[in-house]
């Protein structure tokens, strides 16, 4: 399976799309980027065959068009950054990025209880484990 860091912001667009429903031909594959991005046709096939050669995404040919679908799931390409962006920002320090956001996005009520079930159920594995 590829590296979530070996996705690029242009290929996340199209992988974006594949996530929302797939599998999904070519064709329509363009048309919904183009909803949202400026690109040429031949653009959006480039970035699919890229992504197809790295591993994220695969196809099944169906007469004279391919039908493709994402073999990373959108859970675990975020899994995958979040993590690596702690590692590389926060030197694995996740209150470093917590703290960020809090300062910066003024966290509302809804984002506060959440984090604050997160914490509970971590806390909970950990309480659970043998020493």
């Amino acid at each position: 399976m590829t590296k979530a860091n070996d996705i690029s912001n242009a290929e996340l667009t199209i992988l974006k799309v594949l996530w929302k429903s797939s599998p999904i031909r070519s064709a329509e594959v363009v048309a919904q980027v183009q909803e949202v991005e400026a690109w040429h046709e031949k653009t959006v096939k480039t970035l699919l065959n890229r992504l197809v050669k790295k591993g994220a995404v695969s196809f099944e040919k169906e007469g004279r068009s391919y039908s493709y679908f994402p073999l990373i799931a959108e859970q675990d390409y975020q899994k995958q950054m979040s993590t690596s962006l702690v590692d590389r920002v926060f030197s694995g320090k996740i209150s470093g990025l917590v703290s960020g956001f809090a300062e910066q996005r003024n966290l509302d009520a809804e984002d506060i209880e959440s984090l604050k079930q997160l914490i509970d159920a971590w806390e909970e594995k950990q309480d659970g484990k043998p020493d």
